[in-house]
């Protein structure tokens, strides 16, 4: 019972007592005399022993699932932390190589866990500008898997309304994290899992969002993306299957370096990793989840306007497609899909289109030339007058429509014929190519 007590009196300290504190000698405030220590992050008074000592041992609490206890949850519910105890908690994290925060710049502490929060409650707390990278927040998505479905939202940590303004956050775990109108304005999110996380009413005004996983979260439209950057060269884009977009205007976020969505990106990472046999599957599941990002996401776009950037995702969908094929084993239909490809970009590539219809011509119209101007002659002697180079062209045009233009006094088997022939069923394919994928284009989107 005196434990308890004790327990409860710690957990109750409260971020006025330790304000009171005043600064330490030779410093007029807490913000100079931090960033003489190297932590200009810190703005807040020490805080006091017995909160220290109740923090600490806290932070040894080994996470029971069934019954609910976490670092910072006990048989009570969340605990509630200040953001004195938070830059504490950062200050004196410790992982046997590196004492601190994760220094995100330092490219050797990329790979550290970061601090663990799991089950508390900082709704409403300034936790600007702190050093947050790879925070633990929630579980991973490996270990969800394993976990019952009841069970999951007991070591979520509570950010409703946080101001994480400025904020480091990079490679977070906040997965099914309750975020409600918090404020992530300039905050680094890059490779943060907020996978399934409730993200109505935050603001990631100019954040970086590259690499972000999405996936399955809750949006709304009063979710601010002004300036948001969603993608980048090192993290790729976003990851966005099954987003609940909630009508957020997405076209104010910042695309120009979007070349791919994150889910394509883990595709193409799984394909490349040496060593490591993947599940039939499971490989197949990633594509047709990159699939769906991609679909998903150009219906919103489109719905909003933004056609030419759903074009871009509708034809990044329709090439994984053709790996779904692939992996089915359905060659015809992925020879097909790849056929529609090449000739015309599935209608979203018109400049294929023109490509494809000159090398024809031209091909034909260059063999044409060769025929009836003997540079053939020992192998396919042709009984047609030799043909200019514009004749040729004319002749192949004509041919590759079907009107048959041949010159005067030749047989059906004069090679020139048979060509022309051959000519008018390529033709015949590529229109009916062209009528279907700009159909496909233009009607099924």
């Amino acid at each position: 019972m005196a434990d308890e007590d004790k327990q409860a009196s710690g957990d109750n300290i409260s971020e006025e007592d330790s304000s009171k504190r005043s600064a330490p000698a030779g410093f007029d405030s807490w913000t100079e005399y931090w960033k003489a220590q190297g932590m200009p992050w810190r703005t807040e008074p020490e805080i006091e022993s017995e909160r220290q000592a109740y923090l600490a041992a806290r932070r040894t609490v080994t996470p029971d699932i069934e019954h609910g206890i976490y670092p910072f949850r006990d048989a009570r519910g969340s605990i509630k932390l200040t953001r004195a105890d938070v830059e504490w908690l950062l200050a004196t994290h410790d992982d046997g190589r590196f004492r601190g925060p994760v220094d995100w710049s330092d490219k050797k502490q990329r790979e550290r866990q970061g601090l663990d929060m799991r089950g508390c409650d900082v709704a409403e707390v300034d936790l600007s500008y702190l050093p947050l990278a790879r925070l633990r927040g929630a579980f991973a998505a490996d270990e969800l898997q394993e976990m019952p479905r009841r069970e999951r939202h007991l070591a979520v940590a509570h950010l409703e309304r946080a101001n994480l303004f400025g904020a480091h956050l990079e490679f977070s775990e906040l997965a099914r994290v309750r975020l409600q109108g918090a404020d992530l304005t300039q905050a680094c999110l890059s490779g943060a899992n907020l996978f399934a996380s409730h993200l109505e009413g935050v603001n990631f005004t100019n954040a970086r969002m590259d690499g972000v996983t999405l996936r399955n979260a809750y949006l709304s439209d009063s979710v601010y993306l002004f300036g948001a950057v969603v993608g980048s060269a090192e993290y790729g884009g976003f990851l966005v299957a099954d987003v609940r977009w909630g009508g957020v205007n997405l076209a104010t976020a910042n695309w120009d370096s979007v070349r791919m969505l994150g889910d394509e990106l883990v595709v193409r990472q799984s394909s490349f990793l040496a060593g490591v046999k993947k599940s039939r599957y499971v490989s197949l599941s990633k594509v047709e989840r990159a699939v769906r990002a991609n679909r998903q996401l150009a219906i919103e776009l489109r719905a909003q306007g933004l056609n030419e950037r759903a074009d871009y995702f509708a034809y990044r969908a329709q090439v994984l497609q053709r790996q779904v094929l692939r992996r089915q084993s359905r060659l015809g239909r992925t020879l097909g899909s790849w056929l529609l490809d090449l000739i015309a970009g599935y209608g979203y590539k018109p400049i294929r289109s023109v490509i494809t219809y000159l090398l024809v011509i031209l091909s034909f119209a260059a063999a044409y030339f060769a025929l009836t101007n003997f540079v053939l002659t020992p192998f396919l002697p042709s009984h047609s007058s030799p043909l200019a180079w514009y004749e040729a062209i004319v002749l192949s045009i004509s041919s590759f429509h079907g009107r048959g233009l041949f010159p005067s006094g030749l047989s059906l088997g004069d090679p020139i014929a048979i060509l022309a022939a051959f000519e008018a069923i390529i033709g015949l394919l590529i229109e009916i190519t062209f009528i279907a994928t700009f159909t496909q284009r233009f009607f099924a989107r």
